[in-house]
Parts: C-alpha cells; sequence; structure tokens
C-alpha cells in the first residue's frame, strides 16, 4: 500500500511522509506522548479534518483542498485505546454490527475466520460487561476486522492493559497480521511494543516527522534522537536452528552470525528477533578466550558520538548491519577507538521477541 501524507495540523505541527506499506506490515507510529500521533491517525481515517492537508492512499485521494472523503467512505478500520463495544449487544452482536456495515460484495474476510483467529468462539454468547480488558480488545478488534478494512488504524490498543493482558493480546496482534496481511498503522510510545510488532517506524518529534522507514535502520540512525536514549538498541532478524539438550541453549541465525541463548527451545525455523540493548554491549580489541560471554562478532566502528562527559555511542558494522554500544569515555580512550577500527563487539544479554 502507497501512503502518502502532507497535513498542518493547528498550523503549528507539520505532519508530511510518503511510505509504501509492506503487505502484511506493521508500520509503528511511534514519539513521546503529546507529540502528534494520535492526531495523525484520526486525520488519516477522516475524523479529524485540517484546513492544509492532502492524503493519497494508492493513488486515490482521500482529501485534499477540493476532496474529503467521510470516514465511513474510506476503506479503513479504527481501534481504540479503549474498547467502545456495544454492552447491550453480545460479543457476537458486536462483531455482526461490523459485518453488517460493508456489502456483501466487499467482504473478503469470512467471520468464521475472524472469530477463530481471534480465539472468540467460547465468549460469543457473553454480554461485553462480562469480558476482561483484553477479551474486550480482541472483540473491538474482531469487529474493525469484519469490515474486511485495506488499512486497519490501531491507536494505543494495549495502553489501558496491565502487563499480564498486554502479554496475552500481543500474539493475536501479530498473528492477525501475518495471516490477514492487512497493513497496519499502530500508535504507540512503548519501545517494547514497537521493538516487537513494527516492520517500519514513523517517528513523530518536536511537533513533526522526524522520518520513516525500517525500524531496524531507523534504531541505529545516529542523526535520530532513537539511537541516544538510555534505552538505546538494535533488532536483528534470526531463525531458530538446532538446541543443544546438555546446556539449554538455542542456536540463532542471523545475517551477522550465529547466537547462542539460554532458555527453553525455539521451534526450529522459526523466525525471531533479537533485541540487543547497547548498554549490553562490550568492545574489545582481540577475542576473549576465558569469558562467559557466548556471543562474540567481529565489528568495525563506524562512527562514534559522546553522549555526556562519561558515556560514547558507538555505531557498529557487523557483516554490513547496523549495532549500537554504549560505553565508557574511559574506554574509547583506552581503547583508542575511532571509525574504522576493527574491534570484537560481545553481547551480554539478548532478548528473543515473539
Amino acid at each position: 500500500m502507497k501512503l502518502r501524507a502532507s497535513f498542518t495540523i493547528n498550523y503549528a505541527r507539520s505532519m508530511q511522509f510518503d511510505l509504501d506499506m509492506e503487505s502484511p506490515g506493521i508500520t509503528a507510529v511511534f514519539g513521546k506522548s503529546g507529540c502528534g500521533k494520535t492526531t495523525l491517525l484520526r486525520a488519516i481515517a477522516g475524523l479529524d479534518r485540517h484546513s492544509v492537508a492532502r492524503l493519497e492512499v494508492n493513488q486515490q485521494v482521500w482529501q485534499d483542498d477540493k476532496v474529503f472523503l467521510p470516514t465511513h467512505q474510506r476503506p479503513l478500520a479504527f481501534v481504540f485505546q479503549g474498547a467502545n463495544l456495544f454492552s447491550h449487544l453480545s460479543v457476537q452482536g458486536n462483531i455482526e454490527y461490523g459485518w453488517s456495515r460493508i456489502p456483501a460484495n466487499k467482504r473478503k474476510l469470512a467471520l468464521q475466520e475472524i472469530i477463530a483467529l481471534l480465539d472468540l468462539q467460547t465468549l460469543l454468547q457473553r454480554k461485553t460487561v462480562k469480558l476482561s480488558g483484553g477479551e474486550k480488545q480482541r472483540v473491538a478488534l474482531a469487529r474493525a476486522l469484519a469490515v474486511s478494512p485495506e488499512l486497519l488504524l490501531m491507536d494505543e490498543p494495549l495502553a489501558a492493559l496491565d502487563q499480564e493482558r498486554k502479554e496475552e493480546l500481543l500474539p493475536y496482534i501479530e498473528n492477525l497480521n501475518k495471516e490477514l496481511q492487512i497493513p497496519v498503522l499502530y500508535v504507540s510510545h512503548s519501545s517494547d511494543e514497537v521493538s516487537r510488532l513494527a516492520d517500519q517506524l514513523i517517528f513523530i518529534e518536536d511537533d513533526c516527522i522526524k522520518a520513516t522507514g525500517p525500524i531496524e535502520e531507523m534504531l541505529t540512525r545516529t542523526d535520530l534522537s532513537l539511537a541516544h536514549r538510555r534505552s538505546a538498541e538494535s533488532l536483528i532478524h534470526a531463525e531458530a536452528g538446532e538446541y543443544d539438550q546438555q546446556f539449554h541453549l538455542n542456536h540463532l541465525h542471523s545475517a551477522i552470525g550465529d547466537f547462542l541463548v539460554p532458555g527453553k527451545q525455539i521451534q526450529t525455523g522459526k523466525k525471531i528477533r533479537l533485541r540487543l540493548a547497547a548498554q549490553d554491549i562490550s568492545l574489545t580489541l582481540e577475542v576473549q578466550k576465558d569469558t562467559s560471554i557466548l556471543n562474540i562478532f567481529p565489528a568495525t566502528v563506524a562512527e562514534l558520538f559522546a553522549e555526556d562527559d562519561a558515556q560514547f555511542i558507538v555505531r557498529l558494522e557487523i557483516r554490513n548491519i547496523f549495532v549500537l554500544a554504549r560505553i565508557t569515555a574511559r574506554s574509547v580512550s583506552s581503547l583508542q577507538l575511532e571509525a574504522g577500527k576493527k574491534v570484537y563487539a560481545q553481547i551480554k544479554g539478548i532478548a528473543v521477541l515473539a
């Protein structure tokens, strides 16, 4: 899906971007609270109208100085932070409400397929007031999918849930995107959600869109503040290989090399993401042999940035992929680090994202 947008919002925020949305794919709209994420989503949905605006989707103009398609004429669905279910209807009634809004000849998704995908078979006759927060959001998602949208907008759908309910709902969001191949615009200020779900990123800062692109590239761009956060990180795509039963280690194959990650066995061939926190990567000039660190990769220093008087962010290149490390100014001095220098990256902590 090709989505091109330009909004001047309240004559202060300039929201402009030109984006190819992969299908299937989740594009996260990411930034601090109050930066304009929800405003952007509402403008795309046609819920708010701005006088200086243009929106084109797949070469169809949804809004410009002459055209304004109302929300019900835009082939999209919107899932809000609150489920906003109809309390007088059952779970099934809520889903069928969405189903009834779309003409029969435009229905691309079977109702039973949606119900099964979101595991709602046993809840169909329940009143919505009897549901947990996570169950309500699953019903809201099913109702949105029932209109067979060409674009799904999700505005912080997990924000009102506790951590347990978030973990319960995340796999459903991942699976629906893979199974149904509907492009998703997903608003969040949670780096955990974005790292796990997003394929592409729209980064908003200082009331404007700073950049868009694949998430693994965006996180390591040193011209963006994302690379300079305390929680700076890199994402690596990997595939599960063999499992060491003796030491309970997963062998994970990636473009930068093979990782050894402890824990329960991951199904062979499963595609996963690895999160590498910058603060968990140390550097040496030679391969360390007597060390407890299992994952060591040859790397080249691409860039160095002083974060303050005590710390540096080092952008490393490993087989044409960039990874961030946060180290002390003393280490930069003692190792005589500079762009182009060959080092070894020791990765102490690795988070496996489903």
